[in-house]
């Protein structure tokens, strides 16, 4: 089983660096992980990437947000259903609709009614298109100024709507609750019970040596995002065996501070078709009969230099990873692995 993981591990990473610049692939059966690596980090050194490369993982963050909230939630520190106004500063406006506030369960579906982007950057990635950090001026003043003058497109807990102001906002919301920054909650409420000491908003001193190099579609470094406030949306890095120790916990429970959180983001549903749904942080879908009726929990992640994918399937205790240091996308190999994998087990006998 080892040797075949190793093997489709290596192809998806070869694959993918056809149209990267470099990739790692992580492919999980079981107990059994294969890490596989295929061109350059890009940086000076211009090394081939490996288990512990650091990738800007972007929207795979607001799964740590979501998974945040769960635990927040399990120890009683804040209700799914408490108003997104009740944790933050007094006197902040926040929009409603219906009379229905926004609360963090709908900021952790997508439910929420607000837009995609903080207000004003809209009109900002216009004008200036190749921006090289859009999220930068994403302080907390700048987002809550910013809600106070912002209409819901929806009600709030009707419609699916993915917004990275709303899992922004949500970070935000919790580390002030928790007392602390975001990064400081996500490292107690995740990374330290699970032994993630890779996964991190501010990359310095050792951690920037193992860092790969953005780059653009085309190939050209990339600078480097900086998501401020923000960060519950993207802000995050990681490496492979990180996010191996992070899905791991997916399959197999967790330790028993994390576990109950887990079981309670993944209780927490919001249809979005006969098919998909998504849970607090997780999109979700059952694939066509004709494919087998494979169950696929993923969340992708884009920055302006770098592309990331965490998929897995917890009836058969399979996942995939993917990080790649271009700005293409890593999905479509990724979802490729992971339904090979899916097929392969469903044509074992038991």
């Amino acid at each position: 089983m080892a040797e075949e993981l190793a093997t489709l591990a290596q192809q998806t990473a070869d694959r993918l660096a056809e149209q990267q610049v470099g990739a790692v692939v992580a492919a999980v059966a079981d107990d059994v992980v294969e890490i596989r690596g295929a061109g350059s980090t890009g940086a000076h050194h211009r090394r081939v990437p490996g288990p512990d490369t650091l990738f800007e993982i972007g929207s795979v963050t607001k799964v740590f947000t979501a998974l945040a909230l769960a635990r927040l939630a399990s120890a009683g520190t804040v209700g799914l259903d408490e108003p997104l106004g009740d944790l933050l500063p007094a006197g902040t406006a926040v929009p409603s609709r219906d009379g229905q506030p926004i609360s963090l369960r709908h900021l952790a579906t997508h439910t929420s009614g607000l837009p995609r982007l903080p207000r004003g950057m809209l009109l900002q990635a216009l004008l200036h298109p190749s921006k090289p950090d859009p999220y930068a001026g994403c302080t907390a003043d700048a987002l809550l100024s910013g809600l106070a003058r912002t209409r819901l497109g929806a009600t709030p807990g009707k419609r699916f709507r993915y917004s990275n102001l709303g899992a922004g906002l949500l970070g935000l919301a919790l580390a002030r609750r928790a007392g602390t920054e975001y990064e400081t909650l996500i490292t107690r409420e995740i990374c330290s019970p699970l032994d993630m000491t890779d996964t991190v908003v501010t990359v310095d001193g050792t951690l920037s040596e193992r860092s790969a190099q953005g780059h653009t579609r085309r190939g050209r470094p990339a600078a480097p995002w900086h998501l401020a406030d923000l960060a519950g949306a993207g802000g995050l890095h990681s490496t492979a065996t990180d996010l191996v120790a992070f899905v791991r916990a997916q399959l197999d429970g967790g330790p028993a501070g994390l576990a109950e959180a887990i079981r309670l983001s993944r209780s927490v549903e919001h249809r979005t078709s006969p098919f998909a749904r998504v849970h607090l942080g997780w999109m979700a879908h059952r694939l066509h009969p004709r494919q087998g009726a494979h169950l696929q929990i993923w969340h992708n992640g884009g920055t302006g230099g770098f592309s990331s994918f965490v998929g897995f399937d917890p009836e058969k205790r399979l996942a995939v990873i993917a990080l790649g240091n271009t700005q293409r996308p890593v999905d479509r190999a990724a979802f490729d692995l992971l339904r090979t994998l899916q097929t392969e087990r469903a044509a074992k006998p038991n």
